[in-house]
């Protein structure tokens, strides 16, 4: 259930029964107090000043026409032309009564369901992954997660980077090791950054090693079997990197949804051609380049982008062009959303308007590229380690796991030390990942572990640890939450303030699924546990004097209040535990 979609529609005929032109808005939003209603109707003033009349009047012919008794008690017109909409309790009780029996929580699912293309995550297979890539990775997953929740269909793709002329110098080193008969996956592979530098010290240093690379490059992209096998291997051992890597984050990625630079080779002659038979692209320096006007400098100069190499060589640009085509015309996707960093932001300008004017986009299709910032350390620049080297994110999420065990030693004396680790390991993995999806996708952010691993304020432990609090009520009362149902009766204004929190979860999921925005989620979150602790204050549950019914409703309420964390925190890719 959506609220505010309901409303919306509502006022949307009510305004064309007022005489407004279809298609103004209707403007509704949450009210900020309570005096001011439940939601409101903001859409007169916008449409007064168009049609050059009193703001007010205008208000009252829209509720003369607008049609919420099933749902509201009471509308009235406030200030200049505000509408307030009281919502009724009846209203509000079947609703949650509904959701708390829905395995989705009263969530419904796109009618129609879109296809949908999320390319995420993206790491360089010649090298680990790195904090760099946690970002993509994690936002990405989350927008997959809320995606498919409301029903849409979803095409995971790991765009790797498994292409390019480094990987003539990788493969050329690595068949030097094996002829030495160093084993790959235990040694060769099992730091990507020294087998990387490693290569590269030989590459510039050693004699004649840079022209076999070259010549290894040539061979691979020719479809030599030789190259390719070593180039299969290399890969192969790298992907199980990055898996681990996903595996300890918590992420849906797997193997079978990579389609890596490679999978376009074989188009990327086709796309040149496309484009130059158009006359989109043209030789420029023995280049072909792309002049675009539509992002043209201060001065007049049209952007350029290059789609080949003078010598014949493919870029990231031609890649970009190929899964265009690939998603839009054969896979045949709604939304083509792409989690790339800001700076990547005029490259993927130039990619839309190049492949929408040679068809490699229909017009069916967005095109999102879906920019965020960058984590930054105490000193204001991107995170590194104390020496000034990249920070493995495989590590990272080792010291995050530590620092969590360290946080909950004594919290967690009378549980196991099986217990203890897998609570460590939730922690410490959530709280990397709300810190940094709690903030604006486009925002950078300072890493910090102390405020991250804090069980106060907007963090993983706060949430979780609210989480466990709900359980424990029910293990209090002796109920089990699985079998719980009954009426809700909205009496005291803290239950009617969390049960309007509990009914925006769609609305929530909605706007981060549009702007693909997984921040939105964590404030829901992280409001609806602090009105529930409001709400356990105000509202006695076990107490002797509570009569039954009461009882029964306010448990109903904290169950729903508990699947709703618990379904939220699992959309952002964080695991919750009973206890803690």
């Amino acid at each position: 259930m959506n609220i505010k979609k309901i409303l919306i529609e509502k006022a949307n005929a009510a305004m064309l029964a007022a005489g407004i032109p279809e298609g103004s808005n209707p403007a509704v939003t949450q009210s900020t107090r309570p005096q001011f209603g439940d939601y409101q109707i903001n859409g007169a003033m916008g449409a007064a000043k168009a049609l050059k009349t009193n703001p007010r009047e205008l208000a009252q012919k829209i509720i003369d026409n607008l049609d919420v008794s099933d749902i509201a008690t009471q509308t009235e017109i406030a200030g200049p032309g505000f509408i307030n909409i009281h919502l009724k309790p009846e209203f509000l009780s079947a609703s949650l009564e509904a959701a708390n029996n829905d395995a989705k929580l009263g969530v419904s699912e796109h009618q129609p369901a879109k296809k949908v293309v999320v390319d995420y995550s993206s790491p360089n297979l010649a090298k680990e992954m790195h904090v760099g890539h946690l970002r993509s990775t994690i936002i990405g997953d989350a927008v997959v997660r809320a995606l498919e929740f409301r029903g849409d269909t979803v095409v995971r793709q790991n765009h790797m980077g498994d292409w390019g002329t480094q990987f003539g110098m990788l493969i050329a080193h690595l068949e030097d090791l094996l002829n030495q008969g160093v084993d790959l996956e235990n040694v060769a592979l099992a730091d990507l950054e020294s087998f990387y530098r490693d290569a590269k010290k030989r590459f510039d240093d050693e004699e004649g090693f840079a022209d076999k690379a070259r010549n290894y490059v040539v061979k691979l992209q020719s479809g030599d079997a030789h190259c390719k096998k070593l180039w299969q291997m290399f890969i192969d051992t790298s992907v199980k990197h990055s898996e681990e890597v996903y595996q300890k984050l918590n992420v849906t990625l797997s193997r079978d949804d990579i389609m890596a630079e490679s999978a376009y080779n074989d188009r990327l002659a086709s796309v040149i051609e496309l484009l130059k038979s158009k006359g989109i692209a043209v030789e420029d320096q023995g280049a072909q380049v792309v002049f675009l006007d539509e992002l043209a400098n201060k001065d007049g100069e049209p952007s350029v982008f290059i789609v080949q190499k003078s010598g014949g060589g493919f870029l990231y640009s031609t890649t970009d062009l190929a899964a265009c085509d690939y998603r839009s015309n054969e896979l045949d996707v709604d939304r083509i959303l792409i989690f790339v960093d800001a700076r990547q932001g005029l490259h993927f300008n130039q990619v839309e308007i190049t492949a929408r004017k040679a068809g490699f986009l229909k017009d069916k299709t967005t095109y999102e590229p879906s920019l965020f910032g960058t984590m930054m350390g105490d000193d204001g620049k991107p995170f590194k380690t104390r020496t000034g080297g990249t920070v493995k994110l495989a590590d990272l999420l080792e010291e995050a796991v530590s620092r969590a065990a360290d946080k909950i030693a004594d919290r967690t004396a009378d549980l196991s030390e099986q217990e203890r680790s897998e609570i460590a390991r939730k922690v410490g993995i959530g709280a990397v990942k709300y810190a940094d999806l709690s903030k604006h996708r486009t925002s950078d952010y300072i890493f910090n572990w102390d405020s991250m691993l804090s069980f106060e304020g907007a963090t993983a432990p706060y949430l979780q640890y609210a989480y466990t609090r709900v359980s424990g009520i029910f293990r209090k009362a002796g109920v089990e939450r699985t079998s719980l149902a009954g009426s809700i009766n909205i009496v005291e204004p803290q239950e009617k303030t969390l049960a309007l929190k509990l009914l925006q979860l769609e609305e929530v999921l909605d706007l981060m699924i549009s702007e693909a925005t997984p921040h939105v989620l964590c404030g829901y979150l992280y409001e609806l546990a602090s009105l529930y602790m409001t709400f356990y204050e105000a509202c006695p549950i076990l107490k002797d004097d509570v009569a039954t019914d009461v009882r029964e409703s306010r448990l109903v309420l904290c169950n729903l209040v508990a699947n709703t964390l618990r379904t939220g925190l699992d959309l952002l890719g964080i695991e919750v535990m009973e206890q803690m």
